[in-house]
């Protein structure tokens, strides 16, 4: 994106409060615009982390699980933070998030402990690593951050500067690593569930798409490309996930996702069956409608269309749109000229359907989060179209 001075630039933010303090931005097009970002400071970490070999598990059916592992690294720092809020980003077959330095111990021993668990339950590697700020700034590069109101009751972390995709290719070769801790230790992933079936497109293909802008490329023209993606957006595309929220079934397709993060050091009989008996408890509430003490499931139908991640900057734009495919080839055609401008570098993947990753930390409050990626791949293919461009 475009940038600009030092002294337009606002001070940089030196705590969680600064964050949550942070205006936020109600138009998705002014992220376009380096403007609406303020830095972090330099006693900031950045934690990364993505699943190992994930093609071979999308390959495998088993992207549901890597979502859910990707949505596990959010889960287990929220709640090792107390729940207090900090900026963070899904990936897909990732996470990353920052935090002050004074939480550093904690983001480490929830990230060590979020790779044991993966390992041990879902026999994933997840690796990890926690970069300095300041060593993002020392390559010349920044952390920019900004608040995005994707419903009046949750705000999205936005990420600008190209800090971020650097510490990502520094976790790649393996610096500044976070090891999994033994057998044994597990994180909290209070919260976390896979509740909701795939998301059939409606209007016909599921569009996953990651643009970034070329090194050493036209700042400017990134930014009008961007504003162009989301005017042909503006044309029919619209969030996976329709306005008046998902049926729930039961059992659920991610039960045993759920089992597993919420296990506890339970035997898995006993953990199928607590699991269980609140996942149909949720499941009679939906069907129902009938409200439980603080729950309404009709709200919570409403805010869970407005709570998801359909649309994030991090150092680039990704998106998972419901559109029609002769729209998606719109799009499609858009980002192939501009790679062949060297304005962006581009990755895109269709598919059938999108998948819906939770994270509700109080059933009754109205912030809980949805994770979007499509169904065959999404972001992860995506990623690997990209990369195939670049080669």
């Amino acid at each position: 994106m475009a940038g600009i001075t030092d002294a337009q630039r606002p001070a940089p933010l030196d705590g969680l409060d600064a964050w949550a303090g942070l205006p936020v931005v109600g138009d998705f097009g002014r992220l376009a615009d380096p403007a609406a970002y303020t830095p972090l400071a330099d006693g900031w970490v950045l934690g990364v982390a993505d699943v190992v070999r994930s093609t071979e598990a999308i390959a495998a059916g088993r992207y549901k699980a890597v979502n859910t592992v990707g949505a596990s690294v959010i889960a287990a720092v929220t709640n090792a933070l107390g729940g207090r809020p900090f900026p963070f980003v899904f990936g897909g077959d990732g996470a990353s998030f920052a935090v002050p330095g004074k939480h550093a111990g904690l983001a480490r021993e929830a990230l060590a402990a979020t790779a044991a668990w993966a390992r041990d339950e879902l026999h994933f590697e997840l690796r990890a690593a926690l970069v300095p700020v300041a060593a993002v700034r020392a390559q010349g590069l920044e952390v920019l951050v900004a608040r995005f109101a994707a419903s009046p009751n949750l705000a999205f972390a936005m990420f600008d500067g190209g800090g971020l995709a650097w510490a990502e290719r520094e976790l790649k070769r393996g610096a500044f690593a976070v090891p999994p801790v033994p057998p044994g230790s597990r994180p909290d992933l209070t919260g976390l569930s896979c509740r909701f079936e795939e998301i059939a497109a409606r209007r016909g293909v599921i569009l996953s798409l990651i643009v970034t802008p070329e090194a050493g490329g036209d700042a400017g023209g990134f930014s009008r490309l961007v504003e162009e993606i989301l005017s042909l957006a503006d044309e029919g595309a619209t969030s996976p996930v329709p306005e008046n929220g998902l049926r729930a079934v039961w059992p659920p397709a991610g039960f045993e996702l759920e089992v597993r993060a919420q296990r506890r050091g339970w035997p898995l009989p006993l953990a199928r069956l607590r699991t269980g008996l609140y996942s149909l408890l949720a499941w009679l509430l939906f069907t129902t409608g009938l409200p439980l003490g603080g729950f309404d499931p009709a709200r919570y139908r409403r805010e869970l269309a407005q709570n998801t991640d359909f649309r994030k900057f991090d150092d680039g734009l990704r998106m998972t749109l419901d559109c029609a495919p002769a729209l998606a080839g719109r799009i499609e055609a858009l980002l192939a000229r501009a790679e062949a401008a060297g304005v962006a570098r581009c990755g895109t993947h269709r598919q059938a359907a999108a998948l819906m990753t939770c994270f509700v930390p109080a059933p009754a409050r109205s912030d809980h989060v949805h994770f979007i990626d499509g169904a065959a791949g999404g972001y992860a293919a995506a990623a690997t179209a990209l990369k195939r461009t670049a080669a």
